[in-house]
């Protein structure tokens, strides 16, 4: 940056002016974070490419990810998807960022993604500050060489009391000449009234914050994303401290246990329905008291089996192989475990219906499996540190996994395949659900293909949504959300149908619509999970 610092300081200073456009008043969410994401990335190439400062290869296979799932948070409403995708984009705005020069984030173990964590988070602090220092010092050093000119400033000032006068003549014509004119006029006039200094004055702080901060990651980039020594490279960070018959003691109790369970689970769960039934348990019941008891199980052995990893003394290749099948033996046990819990959510599913927790603990296992077999590959081949990528990966996996899936509209279906096979129907749960599984459900209430029944509930559902979801209290552009949009574009073709149902609102809670057909509905769910 020290070729164009002036160019430099523009250019964030701009970005932190457009940070004031796209976020100051208005509400969270829509194309506003996409088009922030966008314009800072366009704008640190260019500073970093003017400089000579090209990035890796490696590093630009991250770009085309941070844009995926800067685009998710306009595209979905789904809760978990839009948080998601908020998140895995800025940590990957920051992987880029940290190895923007050195493109070594596969190398990378979770000791090196928390201190270069830390070190961005101290160069977003400090590096601002101390590039001023340095550019004020050279110009100093410049300028003491040379002879001092005269100020522009004195000229400046000069030339704008006399610009003052002669621009009020001519703007009190053209507003004598146009209405329009005038009035656009007098709202650009009172943008300057005193009332509105303090409002100002915090937002020209917060500019300058982001502006600093952004700077700062900027100048890590150019300075500091090189990718020295990895941690852990040469000598390991935490030394191997534990027996490996001790061990060797503790995997070995734990996979007699769990190997007594997953007898258990074939001789009762997968031996069928007939076995259950004789312990007195549904299936419903039975599945209900497990799947999230299991999940934790496969998540805790993770975490054993990765601690144990990084500790115990290995030394021959004979204890090596060992811990190796131990750990693969693990694998495969939490694995019938992991089995067995999805099928227990699918009976669960079944019986009392889908919900977003249900989906995200449907999804979380496959890439917790992914993560397990992840983990027992890397420790044979003696690659643990590789065990950072794996979560990344694992986390991006899961993430594109709900975007694509579309939570909110599987759930819509599910349910009602389930409702018109004669199961019941929450008409409050469908209410809640977010703008992604409107338009199916206005496609759904329009079709003939559905029974009678179900487009009366469709109907109560959208009435409650209308409800619920309220008016578009802020249109403006930095607002525009791709799900939100077709939302109420697909409930404008029906506004005339959902008149059709009344809705008593008198109370606060709960507020219950009735049918055309005479049939009251809840629009509070009474589902929790």
């Amino acid at each position: 940056m020290k070729k164009f610092p002036a160019q430099f300081w523009m250019v964030v200073l701009l970005l932190g002016w457009l940070f004031d456009i796209l976020f100051w008043g208005h509400e969270p969410g829509g194309i506003s974070f996409a088009i922030y994401v966008l314009a800072t990335l366009l704008a640190g190439f260019f500073l970093l490419l003017r400089e000579g400062i090209h990035p890796a290869r490696k590093a630009l296979i991250l770009v085309p990810f941070i844009l995926l799932f800067a685009a998710f948070t306009f595209l979905r409403s789904e809760p978990l998807t839009v948080f998601l995708s908020h998140t895995l984009t800025l940590v990957l705005m920051a992987g880029l960022v940290v190895t923007f020069r050195g493109g070594r984030w596969m190398e990378y173990s979770l000791a090196d993604y928390f201190a270069r964590s830390f070190d961005l988070l101290a160069s977003a602090l400090t590096q601002a500050g101390l590039f001023s220092i340095e550019m004020r010092r050279i110009k100093l050093e410049a300028t003491t060489s040379e002879k001092k000119r005269p100020s522009p400033i004195w000229s400046v000032a000069r030339g704008v009391l006399l610009a003052i006068p002669v621009v009020a003549f001519f703007a009190a014509l053209l507003s004598s000449a146009d209405l329009v004119f005038a009035q656009r006029l007098d709202d650009f006039i009172t943008l300057f009234r005193l009332e509105k200094l303090p409002e100002y004055t915090l937002r020209a702080i917060f500019i300058a914050i982001v502006s600093y901060l952004l700077a700062g990651v900027y100048l890590h980039a150019a300075v500091r994303s090189a990718d020295g020594k990895l941690l852990g490279l040469e000598k390991q960070i935490v030394p191997r401290f534990f027996g490996f018959t001790e061990a060797a003691i503790v995997l070995g109790s734990v996979l007699i246990l769990f190997g007594a369970f997953v007898a258990v689970q074939f001789g009762y769960f997968f031996g069928g329905q007939a076995n259950i039934r004789l312990e007195g348990f549904t299936y419903a019941e039975y599945a209900r008291r497990g799947f999230g008891e299991l999940v934790t199980t496969a998540f805790f052995a993770l975490l054993l089996f990765l601690g144990l990893s990084m500790v115990v003394q290995r030394q021959t290749e004979t204890q090596q192989k060992i811990f190796s099948g131990l750990g693969v033996t693990l694998t495969l046990l939490v694995g019938v475990m992991l089995i067995s819990a999805f099928q227990r959510l699918i009976l669960y599913e079944t019986a009392y219906g889908f919900t977003r927790l249900r989906i995200y603990t449907h999804v979380s296992m496959v890439w917790l499996a992914f993560l397990l077999v992840s983990a027992a590959i890397l420790d044979i081949f003696q690659r643990q540190r590789l065990f950072a990528l794996a979560a990344l990966l694992t986390s991006v996996g899961f993430a594109l996994s709900l975007a694509l899936l579309n939570v909110d509209s599987f759930i819509l279906q599910q349910n009602i395949q389930r409702f018109e096979r004669g199961e019941p129907l929450d008409v409050g749960y469908l209410a809640s659900l977010s703008a992604d599984a409107v338009p199916v459900m206005v496609h759904l209430y329009q079709s003939e293909n559905v029974q009678p029944a179900t487009r009366e509930r469709l109907g109560a559902a959208l009435a409650c949504y209308q409800i619920r979801a309220g008016s578009r209290s802020d249109t403006a552009w930095q607002t525009f959300h791709v799900s939100n949009q077709r939302a109420w574009a697909a409930l404008e073709q029906i506004t005339s149908e959902l008149t059709r149902y009344q809705v008593d609102d008198s109370a606060a809670w709960p507020i219950i619509v009735t049918s055309p057909q005479g049939q009251e509905f809840d629009c509070y769910s009474s589902t929790f999970d």
